[in-house]
């Protein structure tokens, strides 16, 4: 699971490397990157660091991982989910691709909460039931850096990560 969400980060904070001019979409593109996720980003980044400091290898016990949930992973995630719903796009290509970003941090927003519930009822199907949740977001988010990689491919816009 980390490897999915470190790099959804990693992928949400590059910096795109071209000029504009000419191309609404190319325009877009690096607007949405270099300036609309910049907020968003900075929130993930909170979210997943807080996350994954108390999980797998760093784990040590369910307090520790509820204390983390409720001060800063679900708090931080909340504030990205608001700030990728108020993203401004001009054009439909980036809209619909900025769209299955928004449905991955909303489905990995459930699986944080799914967890909380399950550490407050100490319910190990719940647990269960969250790491399903998690990999469908890393699906969603797997398929938006394919589909962004593609738009920038064919406009000319060089990724850097």
């Amino acid at each position: 699971m980390k490897k999915g969400i470190a790099a959804a980060f990693l992928f949400l904070t590059m910096v795109f490397l071209s000029g504009c001019g000419g191309d609404p979409v190319k325009d877009d593109l690096l607007n949405y990157v270099n300036k609309e996720m910049k907020d968003a980003a900075k929130f993930e980044k909170k979210a997943i660091s807080a996350y994954e400091g108390v999980t797998g290898a760093n784990y040590t016990d369910d307090q520790t991982l509820y204390d983390a949930l409720m001060n800063d992973v679900i708090p931080n995630y909340n504030e990205l989910i608001k700030e990728l719903d108020a993203v401004k796009i001009k054009t439909d290509e980036v809209r619909k691709i900025h769209e299955l970003y928004i449905e991955g941090a909303d489905i990995q927003f459930k699986a944080f909460t799914k967890i909380k519930q399950a550490l407050e009822e100490q319910d190990v199907n719940l647990i269960h039931e969250a790491n399903d949740i998690l990999a469908d977001a890393r699906k969603q988010i797997r398929e938006y850096r394919t589909k962004l990689e593609k738009l920038a491919k064919e406009h000319e816009v060089k990724l850097k990560k």
